[in-house]
């Protein structure tokens, strides 16, 4: 059982600089600006010698109604309640604020131990907000600078007894289990989770989607649009398969982004299609397929991932057999370079469509690994320059001598030919097309490369030397027959 810390604290005091610093890595976004962070973020913390799980969560504030303050605050208190300890963070250059008097009294009554920390306390202008913080009753403040690093080592020493006392509750909770010895013989699936990337516009419903395939509301939604910022990660068993799911920032026309920090959330989201192993294209059934749902499912082909297109809303459409027939057929025609990928219709509000939706990302993350025998490949070649054979630009005939699959991931061919710089767009469609059809690869991006291969001739270079003798009779020959 992993110990998890929950950060918490008023907006922009620094809990997303400390996360980052903790996991070793940039994933949470940072800003100037209070209240960047909405959703809770995840991830593998590391101090020292210690090992635990760290959350990141939204600023908290007093709100307590409906509007997005007030989700984003019982997003939070929800963390706190699953958290074995919090780390309340509080400003030491700003000093207690009414606010965190509230929630340092909200904390004592949760029942969660709690850690209270004075960030930003380097230099002598944050030593007063220091000594302030033992006002809250929180116990003695560790002063720490997470920009800096500074005072790591004692939150270190605060930890590891709370880590202990909890491996030491999981191995006792452990041994009251009777473990029975498995004799099926088969051996645990020790395969990672699948890499899923949600992405889509504004309002698509992405959020949406993901709470309701975990089964609980672990993601902030809303009406309203561009609330979620972070790439959030949730990992889930989804109907027997292991799947890692990030949720992403909607992506609007670039000319319309113009905030830094929607920036910093549109580069956060295409770094988690480059590292997924599926895309989840959702589109809006009241609006499908508008140029910037086109440019956002290209993007996904252009970087090789598999990838599915999910059609949200579906549950509001009236005639859903004529918007189906328009939208398949708006589908082959506005992304050839899809051809074949699924369209499945499914509404993240009901549920509805779910179950093939997960049957689809399954079938195109097998089709993105999938591999052909060479022996197989070459005998598809000849049947296809048979059927169809290559151009002979200035009279010279490209041969396609050889073919063979270089990779997986997504599948990448090369055609060893003659003349290949020659060798027209049109042939390589016609090739990938054939690809697709006839080795069941609907949708996935294809690579196909042509290479040169010259005719390895071995008596090219050397010189020509007949005997005089035949040399003398096929001259007589030749003048006989002139």
């Amino acid at each position: 059982m992993s110990f998890v810390l929950a950060i918490v604290g008023r907006p922009n005091v620094g809990k997303s600089t400390l996360f980052n610093r903790l996991v070793g890595k940039k994933l949470a976004l940072v800003d100037d600006q209070p209240g960047v962070t909405r959703d809770l973020r995840e991830g593998a913390a590391r101090l020292g010698d210690l090992r635990f799980t760290v959350v990141d969560t939204a600023g908290l504030e007093e709100a307590t109604d409906d509007s997005l303050p007030g989700r984003m605050r019982r997003l939070t208190e929800r963390a706190v309640g699953m958290a074995d300890a919090c780390l309340f963070v509080v400003d030491a250059r700003t000093g207690i604020t009414p606010t965190d008097e509230v929630f340092a009294d909200i904390l004592r009554r949760s029942g969660t131990p709690v850690i209270l920390a004075a960030n930003k306390a380097e230099g002598r202008a944050a030593e007063a907000g220091v000594f302030e913080a033992f006002g809250l009753g929180l116990g003695d403040p560790l002063a720490l600078s997470a920009e800096h690093g500074e005072g790591m080592a004692e939150l270190a020493v605060v930890l590891s007894p709370m880590i202990e006392a909890a491996e030491a509750r999981a191995e006792e909770a452990l041994t009251d289990i009777d473990i029975e010895d498995d004799e099926s013989g088969e051996a645990p699936d020790r395969t990672k989770p699948l890499q899923i990337a949600v992405i889509g516009r504004p309002n698509a419903g992405k959020s949406t989607l993901i709470n309701k395939i975990i089964g609980e509301d672990r993601l902030l939604t809303g009406p309203e649009a561009g609330i979620t910022r972070d790439s959030i990660a949730v990992s889930v068993d989804w109907d027997g398969t292991r799947m890692r799911i990030f949720d992403t920032a909607g992506m609007r026309k670039k000319a319309k982004v113009q905030e830094k920090l929607e920036k910093l959330s549109v580069s956060d989201g295409l770094r988690a299609v480059k590292f997924a192993e599926v895309v989840v294209v959702l589109l809006d059934a009241a609006v499908p397929f508008e140029q910037q749902d086109l440019r956002i499912a290209d993007l996904a082909e252009r970087e090789g991932r598999a990838v599915v297109v999910a059609v949200n809303k579906w549950d509001l459409e009236e005639h859903k057999q004529e918007k189906l027939r328009d939208m398949r057929e708006a589908f082959e025609r506005l992304l050839p370079q899809l051809r074949g990928a699924p369209l499945v219709t499914v509404s993240a509000k009901t549920g509805r469509g779910l179950d093939r939706l997960q049957q689809a990302i399954v079938r195109a993350y097998d089709v993105w690994n999938r591999r052909v025998p060479t022996a197989t490949l070459n005998r598809w070649l000849a049947g296809m320059v048979e059927a169809h054979p290559p151009p002979a630009p200035s009279g010279r005939r490209i041969k396609l001598r050889y073919m063979t699959q270089a990779k997986t991931r997504p599948p990448g061919f090369v055609v060893m030919c003659s003349l290949p710089e020659k060798l027209p767009e049109s042939y390589s469609r016609y090739l990938v097309n054939g690809l697709r059809e006839d080795f069941d690869m609907p949708g996935t991006p294809i690579r196909l490369h042509m290479r040169s291969q010259s005719d390895a001739n071995p008596y090219k270079d050397r010189k020509k030397s007949i005997p005089s003798r035949l040399a003398k009779h096929v001259r007589k020959g030749a003048t006989k027959k002139g």
